[in-house]
């Protein structure tokens, strides 16, 4: 009844709807139902979400009065004609059949509905229904910063009397204390302390000397001077660089199925390394990410800032389908729209992709101004110079090139000469080919039965047309008796043995390319990528009468595919003693594969001698110019990316299908920001490079109020194990609310008055009593505050893996300090169609360097680093994890690099210490812990050593928590 009561509406059309609802609208000044206060809520909570413009579920929208009349749902003042009233009453499995999700329409919701249609279904005309964001725009981090002071302690509160009340960080730490009753910890002895902020500040354990001239130092200002040196440290680049790698998903491979890895996109990583070092403004270091190609064209150090865009995994396939290729392209921009989100505004704006987002006020319109901005971006590799350096090669290549074109101009001469005698010639020569093309799906040469112990292929170019990069490939090769029973005796599994020359470099998918597989009796589409000849050696002589060799023997591939090209011309030799070779066939008798080939032979055929000699000395003398321009340092190319043309214009995606556009959208700021940071919004014609800067300047505007709270909470949180927010990268309705939200605005603020530099607010951080107190729980404390929230000890925290690899270098005197260039793998680099990273059994010197140099691919797996959390950089890790696993302590304890640095920590302890054990001992325990070993210790050490040498100790150690654990 209910599909023919729907039927009939549709049969009668809009049209009589139409006039009665727009009547009922213009009609009711006072309407017994207020459709704002009493409807649209029902229509937000329940049916938006599925029915609205952008994605019409059951090809209806209830986000406007228009669209209600377009689908003839609602008969004003008939509620039983109104087919809207049917399907949120009438049942099927026990439930009305809308909404299919989420909890169904309350009495009291339906007795509403029933009542608006009968009192005629007023809607105002300016009333759009929208999907309601459990957050608004006054949610916490969307208001503006609040100015506030450091609140002053009640004067009962003396266990925050002193230092707690002077400075500024403790007052807001203090406050919350004693709201809940709770008092803090005592500070940290001079060692933990030390411990802590250099591990803190530089990813590194401090040496014993440093300890020992700390704890010696009575000055006031001793911490704050160590503080000082270790934010000047080189060191202190590189620990927090690999922070904010983590936040922008910096991988050095492109992940998707194919994960091939990129070598040139160290440079951005020097370049985050060098900002922190020289405490670039936060802000300035916001606009490059951006866009650094467009305010530093032809600055170097400012264009690789925009690497950021492109240093996430994309998908680089590719698909000659339209449909799927616009389908990746927009998962290509919507990976850069999360990631510039989450990392600057701390929202997930990604939600809003499909429709607005569920949770915060982000408009899917929002998104696609997102959208329309980064539209351009694409992933590549370019050349990154100053106009120095490249008007220094260009004069340095003018007269090389000058030279070539020259020597390039007098071949040609002789080629054209060459060529016009060639065609005179075609009748001649095609006189002799009187047999077939070979064929690249089965090529078979007969000859006379001849005894050999060697069998040759020798072969000239391809039968590609006109394409000298295209490579010989073969998938088989036989060679048969004569005889009543033939048989193929080139099989490896006849022990035989296959060589070849090849011109591409050795693969790491040695199966696949390796020369084995053309006598592996298989024609699985695996290939021997040959360079001019094969040699079969077969396990006795034999006589001979045919070989059979292919490129596509099972016909899988299309005639033109690269994977299918064949030999060009060839020649077949056999021999004894493979030194003396006798012809036993060749292909220059048979119809030329291609033009290309037949071009060949008519010029073999109509070349004089002295022609051939004369053409072989212009290519001696090419070469050699070509080597001197190769010479000609070339310029650095890096993977920052490159800006194509996007004029658009730009449509959102309704339900996110690139091939469903609705309302058009242009750059513009997030509209729910407009009250507190000038928007932009750009017309349709906007240069891509105009949309991407006013972005950057939007984000660095003073009075917004997302971008410093957002970095702020990280310092803080890299700092103590845990930001104020809990959920870094996202201050939204589904993030966790800030502990101390006066004490974060705060700092915002004070990042901001800075001028947004992070060193003088590490300074502030670190010099508060709250970051200086001991690390022991208290039962008292842990009743209140389980989790520590209120900061009333310092949380301890196990080394993250890279400072725990890199602890292990220092300690045994291994490190290798050299900062920059291209980084060490940890792994072994397999590359065809798709990458494969298999994990190194040993770490050799070259690999010694610290663990932010280290080239990491995405889905890779790397043995400790791993174990010990290290995230796959397919997505930004705001937060690092800390599991405990049983693999940790196997690999910790067994791994060869393990061994390696025991012994090398050993030596080092008998060359600093030598001939006393008990002294080795206690330098180990100043190195691995900064403190002396106790007497029960060095006994114990003492009979360890004693029984299985210094090694077994230096490797216990490793292994130990008071090594692996920062208080």
């Amino acid at each position: 009844m209910i599909q023919l009561h729907r039927a009939i509406r549709r049969w009668l059309g809009p049209a009589l709807c139409a006039v009665v609802l727009v009547h009922s609208i213009a009609a009711a000044d006072e309407p017994a139902v207020d459709f704002n206060r009493d409807v649209a809520p029902i229509f937000e909570r329940h049916c938006i979400r599925c029915h609205q413009a952008s994605h019409r579920e059951g090809e209806l929208s209830l986000a406007t009065a228009d669209d209600l009349v377009a689908s003839a749902y609602v008969v004003p003042k008939k509620p039983g004609d109104s087919y809207l009233l049917d399907v949120v009453t009438a049942k099927a499995d026990d439930r009305p059949m809308m909404p299919k999700e989420g909890a169904t329409l309350s009495k009291a919701e339906l007795d509403m509905l029933r009542t608006w249609v009968e009192h005629g279904a007023v809607w105002p005309k300016d009333t759009v229904v929208r999907e309601r964001a459990k957050a608004d725009k006054d949610w916490w981090s969307l208001r503006p910063l609040a100015r506030l002071e450091p609140p002053t302690l009640p004067d009962d509160a003396a266990q925050f009397a002193g230092d707690w009340s002077a400075h500024p960080i403790d007052r807001f730490v203090a406050a919350a204390l004693v709201d809940k009753g709770l008092e803090p910890s005592a500070p940290a002895d001079k060692r933990a302390l030390l411990r802590r902020a250099t591990f803190d500040l530089t990813g590194l354990p401090p040496t014993p000397e440093e300890i020992e001239a700390f704890e010696a130092d009575d000055a006031s200002d001793a911490f704050e001077r160590v503080v000082d040196r270790l934010l000047e440290s080189p060191r202190y680049g590189e620990r927090w660089g690999r922070h904010w790698l983590d936040v922008v998903r910096f991988g050095e491979s492109r992940g998707y199925e194919r994960n091939q890895i990129i070598d040139n996109l160290w440079p951005f990583r020097d370049y985050v390394i060098g900002s922190f070092n020289a405490d670039k403004p936060f802000d300035q270091f916001i606009r490059e990410h951006l866009a650094g190609d467009l305010i530093g064209k032809d600055r170097p150090d400012m264009e690789v800032g925009a690497a950021f865009l492109v240093a996430g995994p994309y998908d680089d396939v590719g698909n000659k389908n339209p449909v799927a290729a616009a389908q990746i392209r927009a998962d290509t921009i919507d990976e850069i729209i999360r990631s510039t989100g989450e990392a600057f505004l701390g929202m997930t704006v990604g939600c809003a992709r499909c429709h607005n987002h569920k949770f915060d006020p982000i408009a899917q319109r929002d998104y696609y101004s997102l959208y329309a901005t980064f539209a351009a971006v694409h992933h590549a590799a370019r050349e990154v110079a100053t106009p120095e350096a490249r008007a220094e090669r260009a004069a340095r290549l003018k007269p090389l090139e000058a030279e070539r074109a020259a020597i390039a101009a007098d071949r040609a001469k002789l080629t054209a000469v060459l060529d016009e005698r060639a065609k005179a010639h075609e009748a001649e020569g095609a006189k002799s080919w009187t047999r077939p093309r070979h064929s690249h799906y089965e090529t078979i040469e007969e000859f006379a039965p001849v005894r050999a112990r060697y069998v040759r292929l020798r072969f000239e170019g391809t039968d590609a047309a006109n394409d000298p990069k295209r490579e010989a490939r073969l998938d088989e090769f036989e060679v048969w008796t004569a005889g009543k029973k033939p048989h193929n005796v080139a099989l490896a599994a006849a022990g035989a043995k296959a060589e070849g020359t090849t011109k591409r470099k050795a693969t790491d998918f040695a199966r696949v390319y390796n020369v084995e597989v053309v006598n592996d009796g298989r024609y699985d589409q695996k290939w021997f990528v040959g360079g001019d000849r094969l040699t079969i050696t077969l396990a006795k002589p034999q006589r001979v009468a045919k070989v059979v060799f292919s490129s596509d023997r099972v016909r899988g591939l299309a005639a033109d595919s690269t994977q299918s090209t064949f030999v060009g011309d060839y020649w077949i030799e056999v021999s004894n003693d493979g030194q003396g070779w006798t012809e036993v066939a060749k292909s220059l008798d048979r119809v030329p594969p291609t033009d290309a080939v037949k071009q060949r032979r008519l010029l073999k055929l109509v070349t004089t001698a002295d022609e051939a000699r004369q053409l072989a000395e212009f290519d001696k003398q090419l070469a050699a110019v070509d080597r001197k321009i190769a010479n000609v340092p070339a310029l650095p190319d890096w993977w920052v990316g490159r800006t194509l043309k996007a004029p658009g214009p730009f449509h959102v995606f309704q339900g996110g299908d690139p091939q469903k556009p609705g309302e058009k959208v242009a750059a513009h700021s997030l509209a729910v920001l407009d009250e507190r940071v000038p928007p932009y919004s750009l017309a349709d014609d906007a240069t891509p490079a105009a949309r991407r800067i006013a972005l950057a300047d939007w984000l660095v505007r003073p009075t917004h109020p997302l971008v410093p709270r957002v970095l702020a909470n990280r310092v803080w949180h890299y700092h103590f194990g845990r930001g104020l927010v809990d959920t870094p990268s996202d201050f939204g309705y589904m993030g966790t609310k800030p502990s101390h939200p006066e004490l974060l605005d705060w700092l915002a603020g004070e990042l901001v008055r800075g001028g947004w530099r992070l060193k003088p607010l590490h300074r502030l951080i670190m010099t508060s009593q709250a970051y200086r107190q001991a690390s022991a729980a208290r039962d008292d404390a842990l009743a209140v505050d389980g989790d520590n929230r209120l900061l009333w000890r310092f949380s301890p925290r196990r080394l993250s893996a890279e400072e725990l690899r890199d602890t292990m270098l220092d300690i045994s005197g291994k490190l290798d300090e050299r900062m920059g260039g291209p980084g060490f793998r940890l792994y072994d680099y397999k590359q065809d169609n798709v990458a494969t990273y298999v994990p190194l059994d040993r770490h050799g010197p070259e690999t010694y360097r610290r663990a932010v140099y280290h080239q990491n691919a995405r889905a890779s797996r790397v043995d400790l680093v791993s174990d010990f959390d290290c995230p796959d950089n397919a997505f930004s890790a705001p937060r690092r994890s800390a599991t405990t696993t049983p693999l940790q302590a196997l690999t910790l304890l067994n791994h060869s690099f393990t061994f390696d640095m025991a012994e090398a920590w050993a030596a080092r302890l008998a060359q600093e210490r030598p001939g006393d054990t008990a002294a080795q001992i206690d330098r180990a325990w100043r190195q691995a812990y900064g403190r002396a070993a106790t007497s029960d210790e060095l006994t114990a050490a003492q009979r360890l050593v004693a029984s299985h040498g210094l090694r077994a100790l230096c490797r216990a150690l490793f292994n130990t928590n008071e090594l692996l654990y920062v208080r």
